[in-house]
């Protein structure tokens, strides 16, 4: 109740000014982000690591480090794709690589801890190969299960919002002491 009766107690320039401390905060995360999907030529240049299809290469809670590059791509490559129609991205290894008759590239993955390829029940029905198109990016790095963080706030939502508002008040409140 004190941090309420602190923020009640700013003065207009106060409460303003530390509203605009923390949009700097959120700004500056927007800029880098931006930033490293510029360097790395990928939309999305970290990923969290979902579910266990990639164990033991990568575990679930792993934040993985991508990048694209103009280099062809091998099989053995670790890529993250993303299929139309679907939110999550799918980290997985090139198993096969095709060049159909018009020279485009055509490739196939798989979990390694997976029986069976991509085909049979994580592509769209429509999809038998993946393309260009939809690779997001090849892992260059990660950091292990650094991403728990994220998996638990998707998880449980009010921890989430619980995070959020103890960080805004955080900020709100640090002029105070």
């Amino acid at each position: 109740m004190d941090t309420f009766n602190a923020i009640r107690g700013m003065n207009k320039r106060e409460f303003a000014s530390q509203t605009v401390s923390l949009l700097y905060v959120v700004a500056s995360a927007l800029v880098i982000w931006k930033m490293l999907s510029v360097v790395t030529d990928c939309e999305s240049p970290i990923v969290v690591v979902l579910t266990g299809s990639m164990e033991p290469a990568f575990w679930r809670g792993d934040i993985l480090f991508l990048y694209m590059g103009k280099e062809p791509f091998q099989v053995g490559d670790i890529v993250v794709y993303k299929q139309p129609g679907k939110e999550i991205p799918i980290v997985h290894r090139l198993t096969t690589l095709h060049v159909d008759n018009k020279g485009r590239v055509k490739m196939l993955t798989k979990g390694d801890n997976n029986h069976s390829n991509d085909r049979y029940g994580i592509y769209n029905q429509d999809i038998w190969w993946l393309e260009r198109e939809h690779i997001i990016g090849r892992v260059k790095g990660y950091l292990p299960y650094v991403g728990m963080v994220t998996i638990i706030m998707n998880d449980y939502p009010m921890v989430k919002f619980a995070v959020i508002g103890i960080l805004a008040i955080m900020t709100l409140t640090s002029k105070e002491q």
